[in-house]
């Protein structure tokens, strides 16, 4: 497998995408999910000139930090426990998946030890499933309120993950409700919220036809997973 020409491919079907959303190209940022996934392969993406890496795990983050040693620009995507958030900063450029108030106090709490802004997407629930995390639709523009007044945790925007389908076109009216979702908080709050992530390997040129910016993406790029290892 030509991990190489697999981002290629998805980046020129992203550009694609994007235009027919009427963006420009280069409007969607790719961020190239490695967890599992071992340093060499990392490393042979970085080389060809990709930087942008998302990781699950917080003890991944921390142990191929460390052996790379490359200038990548790294992303937390998945659940994160609140006594993880401190190894965290600093290392990662954004974070995916606030899903709680809790989590959002122990964001700001280590935000203000350290005197550094953290910047967060909040996760919206829009399936309501019980087996996904984030905050419900409804209560969404109360939570963006309620973080305004925790100026270091800096709100980029919104993320959701869509329930898998062998058919792309089932993830449409979920991405499009959390883009209604945004423009309504925009609208009504006077907030930016400039990214939208949403979409993997599935689903992610609908995901880019519904406005997001953000993809993640693993499968498509690095092939199927073949171990859950999370000290690589």
């Amino acid at each position: 497998m030509n991990i190489k020409q697999n981002l290629q491919q998805i980046k020129q079907s992203c550009a694609a995408a994007a235009q027919r959303s009427g963006r420009a190209p280069e409007a969607v940022k790719i961020v190239a999910v490695s967890k599992t996934v071992d340093n060499e392969r990392i490393r042979e993406l970085a080389d060809a000139g990709h930087t942008v890496f998302g990781e699950n795990w917080v003890q991944e983050v921390v142990a191929k930090q460390a052996v790379l040693g490359l200038d990548l620009e790294w992303h937390f995507i998945g659940y994160l426990q609140r006594n993880k958030v401190r190894q965290l900063v600093g290392r990662v450029a954004l974070i995916h998946s606030l899903d709680r108030w809790s989590l959002a106090e122990e964001i700001n709490r280590c935000a203000v030890k350290a005197d550094l802004e953290i910047a967060v997407l909040v996760q919206v629930n829009v399936t309501g499933e019980e087996s996904k995390s984030g905050i419900n639709p409804d209560e969404t523009q109360s939570f963006l309120r309620e973080l305004a007044g925790f100026p270091l945790v800096r709100v980029e925007g919104l993320m959701t993950m869509a329930p898998y389908s062998v058919n792309p076109e089932q993830s449409r009216p979920i991405f499009r409700e959390l883009r209604v979702i945004r423009d309504e908080a925009r609208q009504k709050l006077g907030l930016k919220l400039p990214h939208l992530s949403m979409g993997m390997s599935g689903d992610y040129l609908v995901a880019v036809e519904e406005g997001a910016d953000i993809i993640r993406v693993g499968t498509a790029i690095f092939g199927q997973r073949t171990c859950h290892l999370r000290g690589v």
